[in-house]
């Protein structure tokens, strides 16, 4: 692929611009500048560097983040800063979207990718992927309250009664709670429901995929292993 090219695949600008990189000498392959915009490089495992700031070639993105409190999963926020603004503008400019929401006081894993084909399956109303959250209540939670939850419980607005796949008591103010709808606030709505209140919320787990050692705040590439996690989360072939 030419180079110019693969800098513009890559989130750095228009084929204008990125041609504009290579020609003032911005644009290192293997330690050395590069100034000619049509040279061509196999894009397999490719490393180019930019202004200093070393990239790998990525057709599609898949990336998992520790989102922190006081964040909006929007591009275009309205109380508080957007998730975006996280990462580097180049993920930004080639399309990079949540797979999925959390609220801006809800913590823990959230993926993001620029696959639109995945985005599309995994968001599907069909789609019922297990989503396991840590929550933490006002006050303590009761055998009954459980109970209420694995039964299933009656939320304003929704046509049927929603149930926790699974529900674990942690703490006398701690649940492990699985759900796999997406509805609106839906744990909250559900504790609420029980006669109860979530004061912190962090999600854990999406299907099969975990996110370990990575710091409230900090995003990650996924690995090879972890994109067939994810992807498996995605499969357009399953809805």
């Amino acid at each position: 692929m030419q180079l110019e090219k693969i800098i513009q695949s890559q989130g750095f600008g228009s084929r204008k611009q990125c041609r504009l990189l290579i020609e003032s000498g911005k644009v290192n392959v293997e330690n050395t500048p590069c100034f000619d915009p049509k040279a061509n490089f196999p894009i397999d495992h490719f490393e180019f560097s930019v202004m200093g700031k070393t990239w790998q070639y990525r057709e599609k993105v898949y990336i998992a983040i520790n989102k922190p409190q006081g964040f909006e999963c929007s591009h275009t926020p309205q109380h508080h800063r957007s998730v975006f603004s996280l990462f580097p503008p180049q993920l930004i400019e080639r399309g990079l979207q949540c797979v999925g929401r959390l609220d801006q006081d809800t913590t823990g894993l959230l993926l993001l990718t620029d696959d639109g084909a995945y985005l599309h399956a995994l968001t599907h109303p069909r789609r019922h992927v297990p989503k396991r959250y840590r929550v933490t209540t006002s006050e303590p939670i009761t055998p009954e309250q459980i109970a209420q939850l694995q039964s299933g419980v009656e939320l304003m607005g929704e046509k049927s009664l929603l149930l926790a796949d699974h529900c674990e008591l942690e703490d006398s103010h701690i649940l492990s709670l699985t759900i796999h709808q997406g509805i609106y606030h839906q744990v909250k709505r559900m504790i609420a429901a029980v006669g109860n209140h979530v004061i912190a919320l962090h999600r854990e787990q999406i299907g099969q995929f975990k996110l370990t050692d990575v710091e409230e705040g900090q995003w990650i590439y996924l690995d090879l292993l972890q994109q067939q996690a994810a992807k498996q989360i995605l499969d357009p072939n399953s809805v």
